[in-house]
């Protein structure tokens, strides 16, 4: 029996015995050659030479990449020696065992030598190409020459609208991550792109020079850039001033500078801020060399607030404040300009060391008050339109810049409207009159009545003074009663006019609102719109009466109405008040007579003052009088004949009467009673 050659995996030849393939042979007599060996092996070696064809088209790889490829190569070359012995083996019709286990070998050695180079490109992180065979719901199946397939999670490979880059046949580069339990392996896109970009993004950020990205997504703290791999922008980098909203740079391009980098972990963050602050400050050295105040120039709106807007001038940021935006009334900034828009602004301030400018747009035109004494003369009619109603007016734009108060008591000629918008609203055109112009407080009076009839001018002719009107009670106060008698005319009786006899404290007393009563016009008074009336003169005087009636030192009976520390207020006739003081009010022997309130005494007038109506009243005096009445009395009866011995004594006291001889008759006049 002969012997059979086999190529070794080592690539030395050895003899297999011709017994081996005999006792093949024998183990299965009706087989004359071992085609399931040769099938096997020929798969193996298909298998073999497609993985070398891949792995050979890697010429861009790394060392450990091509050492993989080699080992893949010598198990290729191996198994097809071994197919070629069987080949041989073929054409003679027995085998040797010793063969067949060498085959077995091989094949086990193929086996190794791939699990060794799949495990090489894990370590390692060589970069691969492979072929797109199929898209999943999470992967992207690639071939990339081993015996499985590679799986790339999806999310790596989708574009800003969740689109995949990549369709079924294209080429993509990716890193071995590991071999996957339930078959394939896990391969990064991710990775292979940072592997690319590495040394790139490494000698941009020594060199501090710009790369382009774009926007993917917000994240926390900040926005997810792609510049060739996936770079963090924190919030706080992405503009010179902090940025509230972020969601807006999603899909937009810039520029960014590389000021991180962590190849272990795959980190790299980025900057906005930096790049635009060394192009700011190179403007702002431009701009700070020319600015001066006084100049002009031209600006970019920055930002808006509620008293101004930040105009930059080129890497510097002055303040229009919203006062010097228009010589007019502005609500907002945004009225007059929007973020972006680029305004001539003048420099009105310019503080060097703080870096503070304080620009002024109405200053670029003249102020509209310089000549608004000529352009708006006193009495001229003017059209404006109402820009705000307040509680005490309107205030009336008559062109830019200029405004006017129409003051609430200068709308309407009648007192009844209670606020300025019953007239007028914001937005409306009104016609008024100039009524005095201050330019120097920048402050113009306007009227709307004047352009109506003042009713006002014709009452004095329509209501005559004594006039008897008739009027609806439209208002109590404290101090009187208004009464309407027309449309925009009322008329105040005061409270001193209601009654001639009651003291009133409220003109509720006496009237109610609403009520119709008649009153007489006692005054008008057109230039300061006031019409006085009265209610009580509709009745009779009583002082006039009680004056015409009675006279000083008249003894009249009163009755004590109130008493106060310095005397009683004496109700001497209906409505008719007088005072008796503390004073005046002892008897005869001077002692105090008791003045008690409802209490009734005889009074004599000591003092009367028709125009202040004023009585005052004694009881002291009405005791004087009586004691010379009996005085008066006693003379008479002693002139009178009653004998001899009382006409001595007639003769005797006739020439003088003394107090004594007074009280002996009292007492006598009594006994005899």
């Amino acid at each position: 029996m002969g012997s059979r050659s086999s190529t070794a995996r080592d690539g030395t030849n050895s003899w297999i015995p011709e017994s081996a393939f005999t006792m093949v042979d024998n183990h299965n007599p009706d087989q004359t050659e071992s085609k399931p060996l040769t099938t096997e092996l020929e798969v193996l070696s298909h298998d073999a030479t497609a993985a070398n064809a891949d792995l050979s088209s890697e010429s861009t790889s790394t060392q450990q990449h091509e050492t993989a490829h080699d080992a893949l190569t010598g198990a290729a070359g191996e198994v097809q020696s071994d197919v070629a012995t069987a080949t041989a083996v073929h054409d003679e019709p027995d085998y040797d065992a010793a063969d067949f286990a060498a085959a077995l070998a091989n094949f086990d050695r193929e086996q190794a030598a791939e699990t060794a180079a799949a495990q090489n490109l894990t370590a390692e992180e060589v970069i691969v190409t492979g072929t797109v065979v199929k898209i999943t719901d999470k992967h992207v199946v690639v071939d990339i020459g081993l015996k499985s397939e590679g799986l790339i999670p999806l999310e790596q490979v989708l574009d800003i609208n969740g689109v995949s880059k990549f369709q079924a046949g294209d080429s993509v580069e990716v890193v071995v991550e590991r071999e996957e339990p339930e078959g394939g392996y896990l391969v990064s896109y991710d990775k292979a792109l940072r592997h690319k970009v590495w040394d790139r993004l490494e000698q941009a950020a020594n060199d501090k020079v710009p790369v382009k990205g774009m926007v993917l997504s917000r994240v926390k703290g900040g926005l997810t850039v792609d510049i060739g791999i996936k770079a963090f922008l924190p919030g706080s980098q992405v503009e010179v001033r902090p940025v509230r909203n972020l969601d807006g740079y999603i899909g937009t391009e810039i520029e960014v500078r590389v000021i991180k980098l962590n190849k272990k972990r795959g980190n790299v963050v980025i900057s906005r801020k930096e790049l635009l602050e060394e192009d700011q400050n190179a403007k702002k050295a431009v701009t700070l060399s020319t600015l001066e105040e006084g100049s002009i120039l031209t600006g970019t709106v920055k930002n808006l607030t509620d008293y101004g807007a930040f105009v930059d001038m080129g890497g510097l940021d002055g303040l229009l404040h919203i006062t010097d935006m228009s010589w007019g009334r502005l609500t907002h900034p945004r009225d007059l300009v929007n973020v972006g828009d680029e305004i001539q602004v003048k420099v009105l301030k310019f503080d060097k060391d703080k870096q503070r400018v304080s620009l002024g747009f109405k200053q670029l035109t003249p102020d509209p008050w310089l000549d608004a004494t000529e352009r708006y003369p006193i009495g001229a009619q003017v059209r404006g339109r109402v820009l705000s109603v307040t509680d005490y007016g309107a205030f009336v734009e008559l062109e830019q810049g200029i405004e006017g108060l129409v003051h609430v008591s200068e709308m309407t000629w009648s007192k009844r409207m209670k606020h300025p918008s019953k007239m007028v609203k914001p937005g409306d055109e009104v016609d008024t009159i100039i009524l005095s112009v201050n330019p120097n407080d920048r402050r113009i009076s306007l009227g709307m009545k004047q352009l109506q009839d003042n009713p006002w001018e014709q009452l004095e002719d329509k209501y005559p003074t004594g006039a008897i009107i008739e009027g609806r009670v439209r208002n109590l106060t404290d101090f009187g009663a208004f009464i309407e008698i027309e449309d925009g005319i009322d008329g105040l009786v005061h409270v001193s006019n209601l009654s001639w006899t009651k003291r009133i404290k409220h003109p509720s007393e006496v009237l109610k609102k609403g009520e119709k009563v008649k009153a007489i016009v006692l005054g008008v008074e057109p230039e300061n719109r006031r019409l006085s009336l009265g209610v009580k003169q509709l009745q009779p005087d009583v002082w006039d009466t009680f004056f015409a009636q009675h006279r000083v030192g008249d003894v009249i009976k009163g009755k004590i109405l109130r008493t106060a520390q310095f005397g009683a207020f004496v109700e001497i006739a209906e409505g008719v008040e007088g005072l008796c003081h503390v004073s005046e009010a002892v008897d005869a022997n001077h002692q105090p007579v008791q003045m008690d309130v409802d209490s009734e005494h005889e009074f004599k007038i000591v003092k009367m003052n028709q125009e202040e109506k004023k009585v005052g009243l004694s009881i002291r005096a009405v005791g004087e009088e009586a004691s010379r009445a009996e005085v008066e009395s006693y003379k008479e009866r002693e002139k009178s004949p009653k004998g001899s011995s009382s006409s001595s004594s007639s003769s005797s006291n006739s020439s003088s009467t003394t107090l004594g001889d007074l009280i002996n008759w009292k007492r006598s006049e009594s006994e005899r009673d």
